[in-house]
């Protein structure tokens, strides 16, 4: 230690319960859970980064009794055992503190107060200054000149005058505080009817414990709620509290083997840290390991040889082309201008047939004139009728694009064989991003070259085309490489999985051609009618933003949190439903959903942002996202993005537009068919229902799918006892919010907020629904019991979904978890079924050499645009493909509509 740097002092026990209980759960790949590792290593990591120079000393409690417990039995009793979950997290946050080379002391028959109080005040004493994190309010009685509280959660600290204006009272009364109120967290049991203004009002006026006891009369006197009587309470109480004194007071004696100035900070352990961080499945760490001088490429491992060649001249380009025909599969990978699939040129292509071993043959660098790199066209010729082959295995990461680029070069890629961004993807969804960076740190323990260290960021970022070769050789060989080496990872992990191999083989590998075709396909939009759209979605916001000002009575930003929250809670006096993380009342959507049941202003605001969102999502991007070429939107479809197999798209994000307002249907108005044909949708009719009816086999429900009932007038006759004619669109309204609600696992809490009723009465009509589908039940019930035995649940298909917090000890994390549990497999049995279908779709489409196309999957619709003449094969033929993509108990039903735009298709 010196005495410019101060001590730095840490409550681990404190941390380590508030970053279980406060942050979001985090579990590995394997299902290890690793939220409180990551929330309190964070937290150490921002002290050594805050106080540079610092020794930072981490303190826990011990296992087993302190001397309180010996004081008062009772003492802490109420606490549960320690969550296993958390538990299973204290050996790692106690091994990466002592890789980090950072003193950790655990010493039996005390507290971690009692360690950090006796540090402290010696340190103290000595003229240090000390810092003390902690989220423990016990720890104010140790403030003083030399000592100060902080808290890394809140950002919060106390000096004398913060613990003053926090508590009432200085640190030297804290805990006399302590000892009137008693603390709950602890069990201290205070004295009786004492609460914070009683014990205020004494202290300050009186002073501590002794003073108040010495003259008990003196309490009359005091100007507070029962005055008069409290020193007969305080009488009766005096020993107990005398005894929460001793409870609360932090021992500053404890003998320990090191004094304060020893302590000081050792070096890092950068092997331990990193097997660490590895197994957390920590990526930034990690990567910040990898990326610094004492920690080498392949610190765990012997180095490995890697053979990447540059390919400049024709015979070489020749050599590697004869071992890629003679390959049983190898990997594949283009350099290009742009991540557009519609307007990336090729610079260059990569593979490899063997790990460790790869090729880049350049072949557009601006840089590079003729002999210096082969000739474009000259190269990709000889490639077309190997890449054409569909009986050469191809290997990728991310293939979909490649076969899209290619494909602007009049090269149509056949013979995929494996994705390594699918195989990751099937393996688990949610275990990991499924980049290739992120992968080869999972399961190779390697950091790749990123994008961003050889062509830059932001504005001034270079594209691939004016990288120097000496960069972008290595960059792009280890692309192809790493490819190579993951799917050898990858495919045994899947080949050991029952099931896995074939959602990869017959589902997510024969979707990509068929995604890569409808996004080269392309939508038409009206961009003059979005323009108009747009102009008169600015004319109503504007008069939205004219009324919020006249209700509000002053101007305000509307998209501002702070000034909204004391426009609806300080001055119109509107009662706070939800506060934030940081204390200040929520203003976020559900919550004025909430409050727009009785307010004018909240219903407004409501209005006012989805309007502006669709306005600045929708009718200003969409035009700008015509390609000038095609004149046509060209979205990007994502297949490894959702949890449970279900295709995202971005650019546009097409999931997202509105089909129940008015303004959401207007804008897929502007989604138009070319002249001379039609726009086709075919949208699967109450599919997840459908798919709960076949996974649970109750009988009731199958029988109104085979008669071919309206299922929610159907649920409506039985759960109120009516017949079906009877039913009224109000009851049929609330079967809809049921049957629905609890294939999403929805409680009678929800259940009652979404039909505006009484908690009972939703209760009561759920258990009438069970009591009729008696089979729904027993499924639900058999679900959440297979999950928690074996951790996910799965499709009708074998595709798996992870459930890591099925089994926590948090029951709210594990109610959400059951929730999950119940619908996966529905929506991922409904993803799977629309990708099957599309597959079929598209195979029928191709091999009939019909004209028509597909252009857009929206959740559980296709669309296509038809040509006049075609319309009546398409309309049977993609009626029968969709109906028969799988065979349930019951009958898939499809609504397939015609329309010169989406809208009147739909």
């Amino acid at each position: 230690m010196n005495n410019k740097a101060p001590l730095v002092l840490v409550d681990g026990s404190s941390y380590l319960y508030r970053a279980f209980h406060a942050l979001p759960p985090l579990t590995t790949s394997s299902g290890q859970p690793t939220g409180a590792v990551k929330g309190v290593i964070s937290m150490v990591r921002r002290l050594l980064k805050d106080y540079p120079g610092s020794p930072v000393v981490v303190v826990f409690d011990a296992k087993g009794k302190t001397f309180r417990d010996e004081l008062f039995e009772a003492y802490k009793s109420h606490r549960p055992p320690m969550p296993d979950e958390l538990r299973a997290q204290i050996e790692p946050i106690h091994k990466i503190i002592r890789a980090m080379g950072l003193p950790l002391l655990v010493v039996d028959g005390v507290e971690a107060d009692d360690v950090i109080g006796t540090l402290a005040i010696e340190a103290a004493a000595n003229q240090y200054q000390v810092i003390i994190s902690t989220g423990d309010k016990d720890m104010a009685q140790l403030v003083c000149d030399q000592v100060t509280l902080v808290n890394t959660m809140t950002d919060t600290v106390l000096d004398r005058q913060g613990v003053v204006d926090k508590f009432g009272v200085p640190p030297e009364l804290i805990i006399d505080y302590l000892a009137l109120i008693g603390d709950k967290a602890d069990n201290i049991p205070g004295v009786p009817g004492v609460g914070e203004k009683t014990a205020l009002a004494m202290l300050q006026n009186l002073g501590g414990l002794d003073s108040i006891f010495g003259d008990l009369e003196q309490v009359r006197e005091l100007e507070f709620r029962g005055a008069k009587k409290m020193p007969e309470k305080l009488a009766e109480h005096e020993e107990q509290a005398r005894l929460s004194y001793q409870l609360a007071t932090i021992k500053t004696d404890v003998p320990l083997d090191m004094a304060a100035a020893e302590l000081r900070n050792g070096e890092p352990d950068q092997q331990q840290l990193l097997d660490w961080f590895r197994q957390c499945e920590f990526k930034t760490w990690t990567e910040e390991l990898l990326k610094e001088d004492s920690a080498p490429q392949q610190i765990d491992s012997p180095e490995v040889e890697k053979d990447y060649q540059v390919v400049l001249d024709l015979e070489q380009f020749k050599g590697w082309l004869k071992r890629l025909e003679d390959a049983e599969l190898f990997a594949f990978d283009t350099e290009t201008t742009s991540l557009d699939y519609m307007q990336a040129d090729v610079v260059g292509i990569s593979f490899s047939v063997q790990a460790h071993e790869a090729a880049y043959v350049p072949l557009a660098h601006d840089y590079l004139g003729a002999p210096a790199q082969l000739d474009r066209r000259e190269v990709l010729d000889a490639l077309k009728p190997l890449l054409e082959d569909p009986t050469k295995a191809k290997l990728g990461q991310n293939l979909k694009y490649d076969m899209s680029v290619l494909a602007n070069q009049g090269i149509a890629m056949r013979g995929i064989e494996f994705d390594t961004m699918l195989e990751s993807y099937v393996l688990d969804s949610t275990a990991t991003r499924h980049d290739m960076d992120s992968l080869a740190l999972k399961y190779l323990g390697e950091k790749t070259i990123h994008f961003e260290e050889i062509a830059g960021k932001g504005a001034g970022q270079l594209t691939f085309n004016q990288i120097a070769l000496e960069q972008a050789a290595p960059y792009a060989a280890e692309d192809a490489d790493i490819t190579w080496r993951l799917h050898q990872t990858l495919w045994g992990k899947i080949q050991r999985e029952s099931g896995l191999d074939k959602v990869l083989k017959t589902i997510e590998i024969p979707l990509i051609p068929v995604l890569s075709r409808i996004e080269r396909n392309g939508v038409k939009v009206d961009a003059e009618r979005l323009r108009k759209q747009s102009s008169q979605l600015g004319e109503r916001l504007a008069e939205l933003q004219t009324q919020a000002f006249e209700m509000a009575g002053e101007e305000f930003n509307l998209a501002s949190p702070k000034q909204l929250g004391y426009i609806l809670f300080e001055k119109l006096q509107i009662p706070v439903q939800k506060k934030t993380a940081k204390g200040a009342p929520s203003t976020k959507e559900e919550v004025l959903q909430e409050l727009a049941l009785d307010y004018p202003l909240p219903k407004l605001l409501l209005e006012h942002r989805s309007l502006s969102k669709l306005k600045a999502t929708y009718t200003d991007k969409l035009p700008a996202l015509v390609n000038p070429v095609s004149g046509r939107i060209h979205t990007s479809y994502h297949q490894a993005v959702t949890a449970t197999g279900r295709l995202s798209s971005s650019d546009p994000n097409l999931q997202n537009i509105p089909v129940r307002t008015a303004e959401g249907r207007r804008i897929r108005q502007a989604f138009v068919a070319s002249p001379g044909c039609k726009i086709v949708a075919a949208d699967y009719s109450q599919i997840e229902l459908r798919i709960m009816a076949h996974l649970s086999g109750d009988k009731g429900l199958r029988d109104a799918f085979a008669k071919g009932l309206d299922v929610h007038r159907a649920t409506a006759a039985e759960v109120f006892d009516v017949d079906v004619e009877k039913v009224t669109d109000e009851q049929r309204r609330s079967a809809k919010a049921i049957n629905f609600g609890l294939i999403y696992g929805m409680s009678a809490f929800g259940l009652a907020r979404q039909l505006k009723i009484g908690r009972n009465q939703a209760q009561e009509y759920i258990d009438l629904y069970f009591e009729r589908y008696p089979g729904v039940q027993a499924y639900m019930d058999r679900i959440r019991q297979t999950a928690a035995e074996k951790g996910y649940v799965e499709t009708l298909l074998g595709r798996r979904l992870y459930l890591p917090e099925i089994k926590s000890s948090n029951g709210m994390r594990r109610q959400a978890a059951e929730r999950t549990a119940i619908n996966a497999p529905m929506q991922g049995t409904a993803a799977d079924i629309i990708k099957l279908a599309m597959i079929a779709v598209d195979q029928w489409l191709t091999t009939e050499g019909l004209r028509s196309k597909m252009i857009m999957q929206v959740h559980d619709e296709l669309v296509l645009e038809v040509p006049e003449n075609e319309l009546n094969i398409i309309e049977v033929g993609l009626n029968e493909r969709m109906a028969n993509a799988v065979k349930l108990e019951v009958p898939l039903i499809v609504d397939v509509g015609i329309g010169d735009n989406w809208d009147e298709a739909h």
